[in-house]
């Protein structure tokens, strides 16, 4: 075998190694906050798994094209959600939507500002409620609303960085995450009604 040939393969052989090294060292870190964001989207621990599972087989496949320098966290985000939509959603008979005219256009802070009640009110109420019931809550939107807080609100991505985690533009980013946080209110509404928490 050429010399040269021999040199290209142990070139080739360093790179690959560096490469598996930086992507243990960069990517295996964010495993968990990826695993708690495909619990969110999966709502089930077997096929969370199997999300992230998946999402880190593709991304070490392609973490050769991943640009250093740039955001990996929403580059491993990019291929969570692109692996849910394609994989987890075709399951699925049809995507779940939601018209405008099902979601009442107020937050809960008007609702309870009508009854007299302080803004304060509105923080001690929602802290009143366990983790479990605002979980539900989110768990229960449609997709693309239940995707944009979850991206936005739970991870604190920017509109931006959604966008490209997405792939929509960002109004629809913009939209989705208004919808989806005025559906979110209702709903823990809804609890905070059922629980007697406030009165109608």
């Amino acid at each position: 075998m050429p010399l040269r040939c021999v040199m290209s393969q142990a070139e080739a052989s360093r790179r690959d190694q560096e490469l598996e090294a930086r992507f243990e060292a960069e990517a295996l870190p964010l495993l968990p906050g990826l695993y708690s964001a495909a619990f969110r989207l999966t709502r089930n621990a077997a096929d969370a798994e199997d999300l992230v599972q998946e999402t880190f087989l593709r991304a070490y496949r392609g973490f050769h094209q991943f640009q250093p320098g740039t955001n990996l966290k929403a580059w491993l985000y990019r291929i969570l959600m692109n692996t849910f939509i394609n994989t987890y959603r075709k399951k699925q008979r049809e995507p779940q939507t939601v018209s405008d005219d099902e979601i009442e256009d107020w937050y809960l802070y008007s609702k309870m500002t009508e009854q007299g009640a302080e803004p304060s009110a509105e923080a001690s109420v929602i802290e009143s409620l366990p983790d479990e019931d605002v979980q539900e809550a989110l768990s229960s939107l449609p997709d693309q609303f239940r995707i944009a807080v979850l991206l936005a609100d739970v991870e604190g991505f920017s509109y931006k960085e959604i966008a490209d985690i997405t792939g929509v533009p960002i109004g629809t980013v913009m939209s989705r995450l208004h919808r989806g946080r005025k559906a979110l209110e209702k709903r823990l509404w809804d609890v905070v009604r059922e629980r007697g928490l406030v009165r109608d």
